[in-house]
This record gives structure tokens, sequence and C-alpha cells, in this order.
């Protein structure tokens, strides 16, 4: 017998919640929250594990080895998003929805579709670097405590995505 899927949290709750969250994340750690720095971190340590003599010997890698105890993957975003991953299979299962399935439009084949997912976020990782920060980081967290920074990243996030949405559209809709 097929499980029918739960129906989704009431997005007012859910951004609440998410609310809750990032206050948590200041009260504990004195910081906000951010995905990149995990990436970040896990790319750090791979290179630091596969090429040792390389990354003693780079300004940039050396950097994050040269305490000793400080090592990348001991960051604290690290956990976090293996936390977030968790939970979004923890809720995925407990809902019905586990599964890989691909949305997509009518006009678009999967092949397609998992190239530009790709590319987007190829792209959104780059621009996450060069903005120093992600989308929870930079914008979320930047907000969180009035940075004018946060805010212009924010409405460039997507202020972005509606513009790239008008040429991609006719992927997505039916008419």
């Amino acid at each position: 017998m097929e499980q029918k899927p739960k129906p989704y949290m009431n997005p007012y709750l859910a951004g609440f919640l998410l609310g809750l969250v990032l206050l948590s994340a200041f009260f504990i750690t004195g910081r906000g929250l951010g995905a990149s720095g995990a990436a970040k971190s896990v790319v750090i340590e791979t290179i630091g594990s596969v090429a040792p003599d390389y990354a003693a010997e780079h300004p940039f890698y050396k950097s994050f080895f040269a305490t000793g105890d400080g090592r990348p993957m001991k960051n604290w975003l690290v956990y976090l998003t293996l936390g977030v991953l968790g939970g979004a299979f923890f809720s995925g299962f407990m809902s019905g929805r586990a599964g890989f399935k691909i949305d997509k439009g009518p006009r678009i084949s999967n092949g397609t579709r998992l190239l530009f997912a790709s590319i987007g976020g190829f792209l959104f990782g780059v621009g996450a670097q060069f903005g120093r920060g992600c989308t929870s980081g930079a914008a979320l967290s930047g907000m969180a405590v009035l940075s004018s920074a946060g805010f212009l990243t924010m409405m460039a996030i997507f202020g972005t995505g509606y513009i790239v949405a008008y040429f991609f559209r006719k992927l997505w809709i039916n008419a």
C-alpha cells in the first residue's frame, strides 16, 4: 500500500521557525547560519588530504592548517550542514516524499533539467564565494543583524532569479 504524502508545512510557520533557528544560532555560537562555509571546509580538507605538500605551501590553504588543531572539517558549519541533510531525509521519509524525482516542465528533458540545475548550482557556489557567503550566510544572517549588505545581497539574489526566470519560463509553463 502506497503512503499518501502529507501536506507541506505552512510557509509562515516555517519562516517563523527558521527565524528561531537563526536566533538560536546567534545566541549559542555568536554568529549566524551559512552553508557555503561547510562546502569550502570540505574542499579545503580534501586538498589537505590528497595533496598535503601543496596545501602546506599554498598561502590560501596554509592558513587553514597553520594552527594544527583547527582542521577545516571541525568547523561547526560542516556539522550544521550534515544535520540539515539528515533532517531533510528524515522529513522526506516521515512525510512520504522520499525518493528521487526530477521536477521539470513539459518542454524540457531530464538531461537538460539536470544540466541546468548543475550549472545553476555551480554559478551560485561561485557567487557565494565572491559574495563572501551564501543566501543563508550573507543574506539571511546579514538581514537579521540589519546589515545593509544583507539586504542588498537578498535583493540581488531574488532580482537576478526573477530576471533569469523570465528567459527560461517557457521550459516550465504549459502555454
